[in-house]
């Protein structure tokens, strides 16, 4: 194959946007070696869970939606999204270019099959980075037991109301530590608000916050 046969199929119809985000990837990817920074991806969600920071388990409540319950058997309760996304993008292109090499289907049927191959990558990925959990969850809890958060300012990094937890992003010098989180007063504090960690839970499950620190 050319490269330009190569340029052709990796631009037909059916792939050029996994073309273009696999290339935004690309460049997320040498912003963040470079310059050492981390774009806020800007995720809201909801996450009801019960989640015991010190030793780095999830624990998911029988209520729990089926939502976290997926994304707890992908292990995203570990494994940092945008490296899990990357791959499962990068699993889905080589997916569908091996599709439009191999076999000579209409666009519409080839572009169907992104779906299912886009779900194998997603199981492929998973089983890819089950080997480097210990490692993630090393990195996502190091430090933890032995740090104060009480009155500490942090960014929260979902939406939170009345019961629901959250994940709230504090540094602890220049290491960035995520904690879980719950509104004291049960207000509603949106994604991206700066807030205080004013109390703790029995146990240091989570932390209670507020917008601002009352006397």
């Amino acid at each position: 194959m050319t490269f330009q046969e190569f340029l052709t199929i990796a631009f037909s119809p059916v792939n050029t946007v996994l073309s273009v985000l696999l290339i935004l990837s690309v460049i997320y990817w040498l912003f963040t070696i470079v310059t050492g920074l981390d774009i806020d991806v800007g995720i809201d969600a909801d996450f009801d869970t019960d989640i015991n920071t010190p030793d780095g388990h999830v624990h998911v409540p029988d209520d729990a939606s089926g939502w976290i319950h997926f994304l707890k058997f992908l292990n995203l309760d570990i494994v940092p999204i945008t490296y899990f996304l990357t791959l499962s993008l990068l699993l889905t292109w080589l997916g569908s270019l091996y599709v439009e090499v191999f076999f000579s289907f209409k666009v519409w049927i080839s572009a169907l099959l992104v779906i299912p191959i886009f779900i194998i990558s997603i199981l492929l990925t998973k089983l890819i980075l089950k080997p480097l959990n210990p490692f993630f969850r090393e990195i996502n809890h190091k430090g933890e037991v032995s740090h104060d958060f009480l009155g500490r300012q942090g960014r929260m990094k979902s939406t939170i109301h009345g019961n629901k937890i959250g994940i709230l992003e504090v540094f602890i010098g220049s290491d960035p530590m995520t904690l879980m989180v719950k509104s004291k007063d049960g207000e509603i504090i949106e994604h991206g608000t700066t807030v205080y960690v004013v109390d703790e839970a029995v146990g240091r499950k989570y932390y209670y916050v507020a917008k601002e620190i009352r006397f």
